[in-house]
C-alpha cells in the first residue's frame, strides 16, 4: 500500500516552514476538500502560486503534482489512536503488515529527505577525522551503540558510552578535528543538547540525526541527516524513526567502508579472526 500523502505531510510537518507549512496545514485541515483539486485549485485555496505548490510537492518526496494528488485518496491516520492507523478490529496479519509498511515508509521518506551532497559531506568528514564520537540518550543510545559497533570494523577511531555523564566527559575531550554523530528523535532532549553545546564550544563537527530539522539540535549541528517516521507511528517509542536512524548509520558505515577499501577489509579480517577464537 503506497504511503498516504496526508501521513507523509503529518510526518514531515515539523520540518516545514513558510509557504510549505501553510500548504501542509491547509491540506491537513481540509482532507476532504483537497482530494481531487487541481494544482491551480489548491494554489488558489492556499493563496500561493502554482510554482510554490510544485516545489512543495517535490520537497516532500513526490515527482509530480499528479503523483501527490493520487496519494491523497486515503484519509489521514487518526491522532486519537496511539497506534496510528491500526484499528481495533485488525487481525494479527493486518497489524503486522501495517507495522512493516510503517517501516518501509519511514525508510522511503528518509531516503527522499537526504540529498547526495549530505551523504558525501558526512562520510568525507568521518574519513578525515581524528576521532569519531557517537552520542545519544535513552532510545537514541541504541542507534549510537549500533554506530560504534559497526565503526569498530573500520580504521576509524570511534567511541561511545551509554552513560550521560561519561558522554559529557567525552564531549569535553573532543577536538576541532573530530566528528560527533548526535542522535535524538525529537532534537529537544536537554541532556543531548547540553552535550551538543559542549561539542559546539570545542568546535567539533556535529552531524545530527533527528526527525525534526527545525529542532534545537538541528540548529546546533553543522550537518543534519533527517529521519522520518510515517504511516504506522508507535508514538511513545518512535519505532519507525528508530529503524530509519539505524539505516542512516548503516549507510554511513557502508560509504566509509567502501571508500577506505582495503584498509577496512584488513580491520574486518582481524576482528573476525579475533571473534572466531571465542567460538567452538
Amino acid at each position: 500500500m503506497p504511503q498516504s500523502g496526508f501521513n507523509r505531510i503529518q510526518a514531515l510537518r515539523d520540518q516545514l516552514s513558510g509557504s510549505d507549512a501553510k500548504i501542509a496545514d491547509y491540506i491537513l485541515d481540509n482532507p476532504n476538500t483537497v482530494q481531487g483539486l487541481t494544482i491551480k485549485g489548491l494554489a488558489s485555496a492556499v493563496d500561493v502560486s502554482t510554482a510554490t505548490i510544485s516545489r512543495f510537492v517535490k520537497r516532500i518526496g513526490y515527482g509530480s503534482f499528479r503523483e501527490f494528488s493520487l496519494s491523497l485518496t486515503a484519509a489521514p491516520a487518526s491522532d486519537n489512536n496511539f497506534f496510528g492507523e491500526i484499528e481495533s478490529d485488525d487481525d494479527t496479519r493486518a497489524i503486522v503488515s501495517k507495522v512493516f509498511k510503517g517501516g518501509e515508509n519511514a525508510l522511503s521518506s528518509t531516503f527522499d529527505l537526504i540529498p547526495t551532497e549530505s551523504w558525501d559531506t558526512a562520510y568525507q568528514w568521518i574519513i578525515n577525522c581524528r576521532k569519531l564520537g557517537f552520542f545519544g540518550i535513552g532510545g537514541s543510545s541504541i542507534v549510537a551503540l549500533d554506530g560504534y559497533h559497526k565503526f569498530l570494523r573500520t580504521p576509524i577511531d570511534a567511541e561511545q558510552h551509554p552513560d550521560y555523564d561519561v558522554q559529557l566527559m567525552q564531549a569535553v575531550r573532543m577536538q576541532p578535528d573530530d566528528v560527533a554523530i548526535v542522535i535524538s528523535h525529537s532534537g529537544r532532549n536537554l541532556d543531548t543538547l547540553k552535550i551538543t553545546r559542549q561539542l559546539k564550544q570545542n568546535h567539533v563537527k556535529i552531524i545530527a540525526i533527528t526527525a525534526h530539522v527545525n529542532s534545537s539540535l538541528a540548529k546546533l549541528a553543522d550537518l543534519v541527516l533527517p529521519s522520518s517516521a510515517a504511516e504506522v507511528n508507535l508514538r511513545s517509542e518512535s519505532m519507525s524513526s528508530l529503524l530509519a536512524q539505524l539505516t542512516i548509520i548503516d549507510s554511513l558505515f557502508t560509504l566509509v567502508g567502501v571508500n577506505l577499501g582495503s584498509d577496512t577489509l584488513d580491520v574486518v579480517d582481524h576482528v573476525r579472526h579475533a571473534i572466531d577464537q571465542t567460538r567452538e
